[in-house]
């Protein structure tokens, strides 16, 4: 049991590792645009994105698949 959460926790991680780059990425990219990137907000903005993909991980994770598959 210890390795499946082992695995969980990595494959969970790196998608939100995911999440947070691309959604800081967007949000100081479209802030640039219109002339008013901020900093802070694109990281808080990009935490509340990490948080809830660590949220909706817990639905299941397509990386790990399920027992039956393998």
């Amino acid at each position: 049991m210890k390795d499946s959460i082992k695995t969980w926790l990595r494959a969970a991680g790196i998608r939100a590792i995911k999440t947070f780059a691309q959604t800081a990425t967007a949000a100081l990219g479209v802030g640039a645009t219109v002339g008013a990137a901020d900093i802070g907000t694109a990281l808080v903005t990009s935490v509340i994105a990490a948080v809830l993909s660590l949220l909706t991980s817990c639905a299941g994770l397509p990386e790990i698949g399920s027992k039956e598959e393998k």
